[in-house]
């Protein structure tokens, strides 16, 4: 995965932040939002892509678009650099491969312990009991 070459291929909007803020809300435009289109990514090769698309599924549009948005600054400059950095986390999640879980045989001991447990609780419950005549 080449950085430089999957940030270049982002699409940025700035639009209006929502929410409390006054007139700096009302008149900056400092809220970002980024696209990437995940399907036609020339970054990722073929393995790479169906990795990502199936790990992002949830996220991505029907197009296969992953869209992005930060509005925690008030610093549009900030946004970008913080929705940036958002982004290659995401990407660099979704490429990473999980590693197979080896199953382990529970040891005899554990095994031979727990029934023993058992047979002792059995018999306290069996003292308990009102005797038979």
């Amino acid at each position: 995965m080449d950085k430089e070459k999957l940030v270049s291929e982002l699409q940025f909007k700035a639009v209006r932040s929502s929410g409390a803020g006054g007139q700096n809300v009302n008149k900056v435009a400092s809220k970002v939002v980024l696209q990437f289109d995940l399907k036609n990514s020339a970054a990722f090769s073929a393995e790479e892509k169906e990795l990502v698309l199936g790990k992002l599924e949830n996220k991505l549009t029907k197009e296969g678009v992953l869209i992005l948005n930060c509005d925690e600054d008030r610093s549009q400059l900030r946004n970008k650099e913080i929705v940036i950095k958002r982004f290659l986390l995401i990407i660099e999640g979704a490429l990473k491969v999980q590693k197979l879980r080896k199953p382990t045989k529970i040891p005899r001991s554990v095994i031979e312990r727990r029934l023993k447990e058992k047979r002792s609780q059995s018999d306290i419950k069996q003292s308990r009991r009102k005797p038979k005549f």
